[in-house]
């Protein structure tokens, strides 16, 4: 599988995220670029999870139809295509809010180019995207934030 290039001018991969873009913070999404999308791509996939939450993964930003075409996201704006409910019950971006004094939490921002559009319904969980996804990626590319309380 080949490798889409996605950055934030906000904060480097495997930095901390500013608060700006937390739940304690403005909750502003963070400004998003990829690049190196393959031909075949039928949409892009965004996802944004905290693998680290007490409870499992939980889902900070799900976003499926985005235009192969597009090149990322202005701060505090989602990619065209269709926004999902996060963990919050929220449709859209949900920032960071880890448990106080549950130490570092890795926020995986990941961005799938797709060969065909994802059967997801109602609140999809972040393992249904998983499983939704597998077979029909092209690419992928992943940038990780931190964030504590």
């Amino acid at each position: 599988m080949t490798e889409i290039e996605l950055r934030s001018v906000a904060f480097n991969d495997h930095a901390a995220i500013p608060r700006r873009h937390s739940g304690e913070g403005d909750d502003v999404s963070p400004p998003l670029t990829w690049s190196a999308v393959p031909d075949g791509t039928s949409e892009l996939v965004l996802l944004c999870e905290d693998p680290d939450a007490p409870g499992g993964s939980f889902l900070h930003w799900l976003v499926t139809g985005i235009d192969p075409g597009s090149s990322g996201a202005a701060e505090g704006e989602s990619p065209r295509g269709q926004e999902w409910p996060n963990g919050f019950g929220r449709v859209g971006w949900g920032g960071p809010m880890p448990p106080p004094g549950h130490g570092v939490h890795r926020y995986f921002f990941r961005l799938w180019a797709v060969s065909e559009s994802l059967s997801l319904h109602g609140k999809p969980t972040v393992d249904a995207v998983h499983r939704a996804v597998r077979g029909h990626a092209l690419a992928s590319g992943t940038l990780v934030g931190t964030y504590q309380r």
